[in-house]
């Protein structure tokens, strides 16, 4: 999906919100992707040191079809915070952008990283390892995530730029 929207001006709009519908990221990620701002709906998947579930999410349909057009989805992913080993690589990364998902959101790390920046992605992750996981079959998905002390559900909106990454409850543009 392709819009015009600046995180800054979200926190702007939404910065006395009490609800607990509009959160903030912390600011430990960094940009990977050649995209630099996306945004879309959220599905989620939870696993630790292993990337099964990231890729057959990856491997999936990453978009919807609505009314106003498609609209790329976001896949959150909650690696627990590993620095250990990659959760995504260049061919998963390849696969998502081939699929149609407008980001990828990781509380992990990546490898391949200048394969990473010549994709037509959004891609953020705490850091580079160039150590990829084991494959055990384990991970959940479609599931609440806690990112960096934030919840983050599934159906969520995230919106990410140079600036940061918020998340809301509802599509706000």
């Amino acid at each position: 999906m392709t819009s015009t929207f600046a995180t800054c001006d979200l926190c702007d709009a939404y910065k006395n919100d009490a609800s607990g519908a509009f959160r903030v990221l912390p600011p430990v990620f960094r940009n990977y992707g050649a995209v630099r701002r996306f945004c879309g709906p959220v599905v989620t998947v939870k696993c630790f040191e292993d990337n099964s579930s990231v890729k057959a999410a990856v491997e999936s349909v990453g978009y919807e079809e609505t009314p106003v057009g498609r609209v790329g989805k976001v896949l959150v992913v909650d690696g627990g915070g590993s620095l250990r080993c990659a959760l995504l690589g260049g061919n998963l990364a390849a696969g998502a952008a081939r699929n149609g998902w407008a980001g990828v959101v990781i509380d992990g790390c990546v490898r391949d990283v200048s394969e990473l920046a010549a994709l037509d992605l959004g891609i953020c992750a705490l850091a580079s390892m160039p150590l990829p996981t084991e494959k055990r079959g384990q991970g959940h998905h479609d599931v609440v995530l806690q990112i960096q002390g934030v919840w983050v559900r599934p159906g969520d909106w995230l919106y990410a730029d140079e600036d940061g990454i918020v998340i809301a409850a509802n599509r706000l543009i």
